[in-house]
C-alpha cells in the first residue's frame, strides 16, 4: 500500500510519499466507483446492439446476456483480487509485472490498454458527432474537435469533479434504458404473459447456437468493467470498494440490458428489430408515440459519457506506466491544483483527437474488443502465477478460488480465438 508522507498536507492537492514523489489522491467513495464503472460499461453499444441481437437469437436475446454476465464475472473476479493486491493506477501492466518480472512486458501490456481505449474513445466520439449534428448542423470535423476538446478540459479536473460530472450523465444515459423499461410496463401484461417465450427447449439445437452467436456478441457490451482498475489508487479504501464496485457495475448492467431486450423483443418482432438501425429509439417510438429526437439526445449523453471515462482511464494509466517506469517521468506529473495527471490525460485528448479527425475508424473498432480479451488472457494468466508462488496470500485482500482465474482465462482465450478464426 502506498503510504502518504507528511508533506501531503502542505499541499492539498496531491498526495506524496516519503520519497517526496507525487500521488494521486484518495478521494473516490463507492458512490464514485460504480458510477464511473456504469459510465464506462453501459455504453451507446446497447443502443444498437438490440437489433442484432434480436436478428440472432429473437425471444431468447435476453438468455445470451445473461450468459454474457456469467462469462464477464470470471475476469471480474480476478481483477478484483489483483486489484486489492495492487492498487495502483496503469493496474494490468502492475498485475503482469508482479506476475512474471518482464518489464516489457508488463509495459507493452499498458500500452495495449492504452491502445484499446484511445480507439474505443475515437470511435465513440465520430458516433458523438452524428447524434449532435441532428441538433447542430456543423461539420462533423467541428463538432469532433469541440466535443474532444470540451470533455478534455473536464477530464484534468479533479477524480471527484470530473467523475461526478460522468456520473450524472451516467444517471441520464440509464434513465434513457429505464424509460425504455418503464414505457414497456405501462403498456400491460405482455412482459408477463410473454415470458414462456424466453426458455429454449433442451433439444432445440438451431436455439441454442442462436445464444451462443449472440452471448459471443453481447460479451462485447459488458467490456469496461475492468477500467475500474486503472482509479484503484484514488480510492479511499480499495480493498473493500474495488471488488465491490465491480459487482454492483456487473449486476446492474446485466440486469438492465437483460429487461430492456425483453421489453424490446415483446414491442417489437425481432424480425423488424433487426433491420433497423436505431432499434432502441424504434422501441421507445413504439410504446409511447414520442418522436425519434428524444431518445437520440439520450444517446448523445451516452456517447459523451463514453468519451470522458475513456479519457480519464487513458490519463491514469499513462500516468501509472511513467510512475512505474515504463514511460518518462513527465506523465507521471500531478497537478498541485487538481491532483489530476494532467499531462498524460492531455496525451489521451491529442491522441483521441488525431484517431478521430484522421483515421477511417471503420472496421478499427472491433479491435477493441479483441485488444481486450487479449488483455484478460494475460490478467488471468497473471494471477494464476502469483497464486501458484505463493503459500498463503497477503492480509486484507480480496481472494477468489483457483478456478475463477482458470475459467477467465479459459473464456477469454475461447471468445478470442472464435472471433478471430470463427
Amino acid at each position: 500500500m502506498l503510504e502518504v508522507g507528511t508533506a501531503a498536507s502542505q499541499q492539498p492537492g496531491i498526495r506524496k510519499t516519503p520519497d517526496g514523489s507525487t500521488k494521486l489522491i484518495r478521494s473516490l467513495t463507492l458512490t464514485h466507483a460504480v458510477l464511473y464503472g456504469l459510465g464506462v460499461t453501459i455504453g451507446a453499444g446497447i443502443y444498437v446492439l438490440v437489433g442484432a441481437a434480436a436478428a440472432r437469437s429473437g425471444m431468447h436475446a435476453p438468455l445470451a446476456f445473461f450468459a454474457a454476465a456469467v462469462v464477464m464475472g470470471m475476469t471480474a473476479g480476478t481483477f478484483a483480487e489483483l486489484g486489492t493486491r495492487l492498487p495502483v493506477a496503469a493496474s494490468e501492466a502492475a498485475y503482469v509485472q508482479a506476475a512474471f518480472h518482464r518489464k516489457w512486458l508488463s509495459g507493452a501490456t499498458g500500452l495495449l490498454v492504452v491502445a484499446a481505449a484511445t480507439i474505443s474513445g475515437a470511435t465513440i466520439t465520430v458516433g458523438s458527432a452524428g447524434y449532435v449534428g441532428v441538433f447542430l448542423p456543423l461539420p462533423s470535423s467541428w463538432i469532433i474537435a469541440g466535443v474532444v476538446l470540451a470533455m478534455g478540459a473536464i477530464a484534468c479536473l479533479s477524480a471527484v469533479q470530473s467523475i461526478s460530472f460522468a456520473g450524472l450523465m451516467t444517471v441520464v444515459e440509464i434513465g434513457g434504458l429505464v424509460l425504455i423499461v418503464g414505457a414497456g410496463l405501462v403498456q400491460g401484461d405482455a412482459l408477463i404473459l410473454r415470458l414462456p417465450e424466453l426458455w429454449v427447449p433442451i433439444g432445440d439445437e438451431a436455439a441454442w447456437a442462436g445464444i451462443a452467436q449472440t452471448t459471443l456478441l453481447a460479451v462485447f457490451a459488458f467490456i469496461g468493467f475492468e477500467h475500474l482498475v486503472n482509479i484503484s489508487e484514488e480510492m479511499k479504501d480499495p480493498s473493500r470498494t474495488l471488488p465491490w464496485a465491480l459487482l454492483i457495475t456487473l449486476g446492474v448492467t446485466a440486469l438492465l440490458y437483460m429487461v430492456v431486450v425483453w421489453v424490446a423483443v415483446v414491442a417489437v418482432p425481432p424480425a423488424e428489430l433487426a433491420h433497423s438501425s436505431a432499434p432502441l429509439a424504434l422501441v421507445f417510438q413504439r410504446l409511447t408515440g414520442l418522436p425519434l429526437w428524444v431518445l437520440s439526445a439520450v444517446a448523445i449523453i451516452a456517447t459523451v459519457n463514453g468519451i470522458i471515462v475513456h479519457m480519464l482511464m487513458i490519463g491514469r494509466v499513462l500516468y501509472g506506466l511513467a510512475d512505474q517506469g515504463s514511460l518518462p517521468a513527465l506523465l507521471a506529473r500531478v497537478n498541485a491544483r487538481t491532483g489530476a495527471p494532467v499531462v498524460a490525460t492531455l496525451f489521451g485528448v491529442g491522441a483521441i483527437l488525431i484517431l478521430a479527425l484522421g483515421v477511417p475508424l471503420t472496421g478499427l473498432a472491433e479491435w477493441t474488443s479483441r485488444l481486450t480479451l487479449g488483455i484478460f488472457v494475460l490478467v488471468n494468466l497473471a494471477l494464476l502465477r502469483i497464486k501458484a508462488k505463493e503459500a498463503a496470500p497477503p492480509a486484507g485482500v480480496f481472494v477468489v478460488p483457483i478456478w475463477v482465474p482458470i475459467a477467465g482465462l479459459f473464456t477469454s482465450a475461447a471468445l478470442l480465438l472464435i472471433d478471430l478464426f470463427g
